[in-house]
């Protein structure tokens, strides 16, 4: 019998134990920031303001782009994009400016590429880019997928690796919930800048 009591005792001994050995390395994380399932963004130097749709469903963030192409800058990949504020009239403006007559111009490194498999259409290859923007008042930097997204409510998608590297949980009930707004320009201000072009 005292083999069986040693036995039980070593491990008592080790489950009265292991839950202080855990607490003593177990990192404190900081609270998750809280957003809602759709949020304004502001997109890095151009002071534009887009929705944007936070999607656990998607692992790489997207952004509406159009005429995409190519080219080599210094022996890299870039690429060159268009941002027509026409497919999303979300921009303030203070004058008769129309959304239709701003188009914002933007050359990025190629980050990777990514294949796209749809459901009835053929496969689509898509450039990603790494962009800054603001979004609950705090600046941020993610992988962005270049798509037309003229057609969809949202012209950005924000997604896992966005909300996994910056601690962000969604309330998907809820919209518009961060408090803090980042900074943003009006329609006739972005139409002002080098990077606005007429279509």
């Amino acid at each position: 019998m005292r083999p069986v009591v040693i036995t039980i005792a070593l491990l008592s001994l080790f489950f009265s134990t292991a839950p202080a050995l855990a607490e003593t390395t177990e990192e404190v994380k900081p609270d998750p920031e809280i957003m809602g399932f759709v949020e304004w963004v502001v997109m890095g130097e151009t002071g534009i303001r887009l929705k944007a749709r936070l999607d656990t469903g998607a692992k790489t963030s997207s952004l509406h782009a159009v005429n995409v192409e190519r080219f080599q800058k210094d022996n890299e990949d870039w690429v060159r994009f268009q941002l027509p504020l026409g497919d999303h009239k979300d921009q303030p403006t203070e004058g008769n400016l129309e959304h239709e007559e701003v188009i914002l111009e933007f050359e990025r490194p190629v980050y990777r590429t990514v294949l796209i498999k749809r459901k009835g259409a053929p496969s689509q290859r898509r450039y990603v880019v790494k962009m800054e923007f603001c979004i609950g008042g705090k600046p941020h930097e993610t992988q962005f997928s270049l798509t037309d997204r003229g057609k969809f409510s949202y012209p950005v998608l924000l997604g896992r690796r966005f909300m996994r590297d910056d601690n962000i949980l969604i309330d998907s009930a809820l919209s518009f919930m961060v408090e803090n707004e980042c900074e943003y320009s009006t329609l006739e201000e972005l139409a002002k800048t080098s990077e606005a072009v007429e279509p």
